[in-house]
């Protein structure tokens, strides 16, 4: 067993029977609790009084755990007086010992008040619920984005690449985790237990997930991968008839990734997409050397309310003459073939930023990860929620294995988006937005 199991293990062992021998007292309020934990330096000491913490805070009402929130904003920073104190100590005598402790005190008590939570067995998982609740709270009580930059300061420590699981999610997988991929589905729904088995069974088609040994059976972000022989145009094509793409039994050239799911909101702002389909696709291409082309088949949850506040931007200016109509998606209207709504998707996709970076969330993760934008398909996406997002539109983007660093580095350095050279045609100088 490796030595950091063994670690876990053991404090499992010593807090799980600590907590049979010394059951915690319930005579102190909470906040004395947390002070208490932070002064104790006896280990068994330490885990009874983090679980009965988390135990405690779990029950508190909405009003209870604002001000549990509150009180670590205000009571538990740094000490003004001293930093101040070990940066004259370390100014007048600049030695490690000295730069050790003015970085010490620069730390909030917060992060080490975390840090022993975490001591407790299955205290990774509490304090990643305790976030949602956190970032609940943070609209109207803006003060409290200091503490939720420590528990992302944390959590991008703890959940490193290091110690991600990859693990291929199948129809032998466990019902608890099947029944999770259901519930987390965020891109495509899925409506059932036949949805579920035509999306994972199939000889053409793979979901890979993400799982962390602190949260157990807990997918962290998990990808729907359809493997064809085509680049996908339409998600109809992936969703409806799963065996239809595949013609030449294992002989795929595509892998198309259709859908990516987040199942943590507590742990939001922890990346692990990039490095869960860089990873897929290696898979892939070691169990499927056929394989040339790793696409996606995106939705385009911003452009409809940019393409609204574009119009409403134009409308007050009244400027009639440079006005683009909304397209008329209609019952009567599904066929259309030519809206120049390629034209605008482009546009946005190009130049609607937040940040220096596309202002699309989903671009900007595929663009971000090294992707081109390959294709822009109108039609492919016509459930309620694609014709509201992006009137039915949807992008592939490509991930060119050997292009990939040099498409994030022109991102982050120069705003530089990579896109397929026929897609050139779609930037019409004629077509006007205000």
């Amino acid at each position: 067993m490796p030595f950091n199991k063994f670690q876990d293990f053991l404090a499992g062992l010593i807090g799980n029977q600590a907590l049979r021998l010394f059951p915690p007292k319930r005579d102190l309020e909470l906040n004395d609790l947390l002070e208490k934990l932070m002064g104790l330096t006896g280990e068994i000491s330490a885990l009874i009084t983090a679980r009965e913490i988390l135990d405690r805070y779990r029950a508190l009402s909405s009003q209870g755990k604002l001000d549990f929130f509150l009180n670590l904003e205000q009571n538990f920073g740094v000490h003004p007086e001293l930093i101040s104190q070990s940066y004259n100590t370390y100014f007048e005598n600049p030695s490690s010992i000295n730069l050790t402790n003015l970085y010490k005190n620069t730390e909030p008590k917060r992060i080490e008040l975390l840090r022993r939570l975490n001591q407790t067995p299955n205290a990774t998982h509490d304090l990643v619920a305790m976030r949602v609740d956190l970032l609940a709270f943070i609209k109207e009580y803006p003060d409290l984005k200091v503490v939720d930059g420590e528990f992302r300061q944390l959590f991008s420590s703890w959940f490193t690449r290091s110690f991600l699981t990859l693990s291929q999610i199948n129809w032998s997988t466990s019902a608890e985790i099947l029944e999770r991929i259901i519930r987390y589905e965020a891109v495509h729904e899925i409506k059932d237990w036949d949805d579920l088995r035509n999306r994972i069974h199939p000889p053409n088609r793979r979901c890979f997930a993400f799982f962390h040994p602190a949260l157990v059976n807990e997918p962290l972000i998990f990808v729907e991968v359809a493997l064809t022989n085509t680049i996908p145009k339409s998600i109809t094509d992936i969703l409806d008839d799963p065996l239809s793409a595949s013609l030449n039994d294992r002989g795929y050239t595509t892998a198309t990734f259709y859908s990516i799911s987040n199942c943590q909101p507590g742990l939001k702002q922890i990346s692990f997409g990039n490095f869960l389909i860089k990873q897929v696709a290696q898979e892939l291409a070691l169990e499927f050397p056929s394989i040339k082309n790793f696409v996606t088949l995106s939705p385009i949850p911003g452009f409809s309310a940019w393409l609204r506040a574009e119009q409403n931007f134009s409308n007050n200016n009244d400027n009639e003459s440079q006005k683009v109509p909304l397209p008329d998606f209609g019952a009567s209207n599904l066929d259309i073939e030519e809206t120049g709504l390629r034209k605008l998707v482009f546009r946005y996709l190009l130049s609607s930023k937040k940040n220096g970076l596309p202002a699309d969330p989903v671009c900007r993760f595929h663009l971000g990860n090294g992707a081109s934008i390959y294709e822009i398909n109108e039609n492919a996406d016509l459930s309620p929620k694609g014709i509201s997002q992006s009137y039915g539109v949807m992008v592939n983007y490509l991930y060119d294995l050997s292009s990939i660093e040099r498409n994030h580095e022109n991102l982050f350095s120069s705003g530089k988006i990579t896109y397929r050279d026929k897609l050139s045609s779609l930037l019409d100088k004629d077509l006007k937005l205000i």
